[in-house]
């Protein structure tokens, strides 16, 4: 038996059953960004106070905010008005305690099965849709498939789950390609490819946090075009997820999680002979995170969160690293560091900070650094730098009714991200778990957004983003590399889109994209978007 999974059940086991119990959890993709976008908005207007810094958010926490905006004293327009009732078609499922068809107040949603009484819940939908592109290296498109379930028994626990199979009559993604799309793990076909993801999770909630056993995506760090501590574009991995807020000013988040090294331990691999001949199976090394958020909001509105995280590899999960509230840089140095020759054995650590403002009304302040590695005898060194990510964002809402500015823009130092040991690089899946442009690279991103009706939106982009050398590629020092100093990718584009959502989490969208690629397209672009393109998409969703 595997002393250290029994260790972990255990662990697990002895809080569920030594707290108390009251609410639960399942968790709302940040891929349906419109709410996302709705409970921002409210946020920003003082109507409810939302810590933006982890998501994604639980069915619960956002219909407690539907229904907080709801009993306000806030005026709300024909517009807003109109989203608040139809989020709550579906969030009410959480709100009220039995459905009953009768109930003419419980104006619910279309989903496939759904029922619930006082003890149990649950609701089934499919999931289908397509996106159908034009531009001049041809057409080619991504359709996808699948269902998804949540479910809720008594009062504390939660269950859900999310099957999609996808199809790519062009490989639009990969590690290195600097786009936005999900991280995908594919199975070629020609010049395409199909993957699937599945998502899900068990979660139990009490009343002052929640413990989830999750495979799924999350993102920390403000943002409105990528998060740069944990984007969430990875394939979805394997993860514990806690979550405490034992006062209204202080909130806890931690997470350890299994991550996919592909790097193959020849010592763990194995030749077999069967009928078919002799083959060979290989086994990866195991990869670990280990993160913290401490999060503090000393008054209404404005939040500071700090925190750390450990990429670790060895033969299962260390205990150490299963403690919440280390400081695991500080660990890794006392069962680590270096070994009697002077050679390094030890982890991948980072830490974060994240600052968030909303104190000016229909404002909404943000500053997010990274830093994968800090010594101070370099703050007044000119030639050697530390390696971090800071970004800083500005979102105005509302000054014109139903419309919304953002400015946002992220610069990352030589090697952030970066790390020389293949089993600790702060990746899953070879996808970085940072920011999507990676290291020596920086952007600026403009949009407004206007909204004339409900569900419907209109929004207008610009994007300028370029990135410098390679050096973990080129290889020499690590130490004194300078920021950018020639320019091997770079991307200007332009983009409207607009979005219709019809029934809840069933849209129609049109997307117009001019983009000019230039420099080392073939490494870091898709074929497909090469050079100057005119790009035209269309297609429609029911569920994510």
């Amino acid at each position: 038996m595997n002393y250290k999974l029994w260790i972990i059940e255990l662990l697990i086991l002895s809080l569920l059953f030594t707290v108390k119990v009251k609410g639960q959890e399942v968790y709302y993709h940040t891929s349906n960004q419109d709410v996302y976008e709705f409970l921002d908005e409210f946020a920003n207007l003082g109507v409810i106070d939302i810590n933006t810094t982890v998501k994604p958010y639980s069915r619960i926490f956002i219909a407690n905010k539907l229904k907080e905006i709801r009993e306000s004293n806030y005026s709300l327009n024909k517009r807003q008005q109109g989203e608040l009732d139809f989020y709550l078609k579906d969030f009410n499922k959480e709100l009220i305690p039995t459905y009953n068809r009768k109930n003419k107040e419980f104006d619910k949603r279309f989903d496939i099965l759904n029922y619930k009484d006082s003890l149990f819940s649950f609701s089934v939908n499919g999931i289908l849709g397509g996106e159908y592109f034009m531009n001049d290296s041809g057409s080619f498109y991504h359709r996808w498939g699948g269902a998804e379930a949540h479910a809720y028994i008594g009062n504390h626990w939660g269950f859900y789950a999310n099957l999609r199979d996808n199809h790519e009559s062009e490989i639009m993604n990969n590690e290195d390609y600097l786009t936005q799309r999900m991280g995908t793990n594919y199975k070629l076909d020609g010049t395409g490819g199909d993957y699937s993801e599945m998502r899900g999770g068990l979660t139990y909630s009490w009343n002052w946090g929640s413990l989830g056993i999750v495979k799924d995506h999350f993102q920390w760090g403000n943002n409105y075009n990528g998060a740069n501590i944990f984007s969430g574009r990875t394939p979805s991995f394997a993860h514990i997820k806690l979550n405490i807020k034992p006062v209204k000013w202080f909130e806890f988040n931690w997470v350890h999680g299994w991550l996919v090294s592909e790097v193959i331990d020849s010592a763990g691999s194995m030749t077999f002979t069967n009928a078919y001949g002799t083959d060979q199976r290989d086994m990866m090394f195991d990869k670990y995170l280990a993160a913290n958020l401490f999060t503090f909001e000393p008054f209404r509105s404005f939040y500071i969160s700090l925190g750390n995280s450990l990429i670790y590899s060895s033969n299962g999960p260390e205990l150490q690293y299963l403690i919440p509230v280390m400081f695991y840089k500080s660990v890794d140095h006392t069962y680590n560091s270096t070994d009697q020759a002077g050679r390094n054995v030890g982890q991948n650590s980072q830490m974060f900070f994240d600052i968030s403002s909303r104190n000016i009304k229909k404002v909404h302040l943000s500053a997010t650094l990274f830093v994968d590695e800090l010594s101070t005898s370099r703050f007044t060194n000119d030639t050697l730098w530390n390696f971090w990510s800071i970004k800083g964002s500005v979102r105005i809402s509302d000054l014109i009714p139903n419309t919304f500015i953002t400015a946002e823009y992220t610069k990352s130092m030589p090697l952030t991200y970066k790390h020389n040991i293949p089993t600790t690089t702060f990746e899953s899946n070879g996808y970085n778990l940072g920011h999507y442009l990676m290291d020596n690279s920086q952007e600026i991103y403009l949009s407004l957004v206007f909204k004339p009706y409900k569900t419907l939106s209109f929004k207008l982009a610009y994007l300028y983003a370029k990135k410098g050398k390679d050096y973990d590629d080129l290889g020499g020092s690590r130490l004194g590399n300078p920021f950018m100093d020639t320019v091997e990718w770079e991307n200007t584009s332009i983009s409207f889109k607009t979005s219709y959502q019809i029934i809840n989490d069933g849209y129609l969208f049109l997307n117009y994209l001019y983009s000019n690629t230039s420099g080392d397209q073939n490494k870091y672009t898709s074929p497909m978007f090469h050079g100057k393109q005119n790009t035209i998409s269309f297609g429609m969703n029911f569920g994510f």
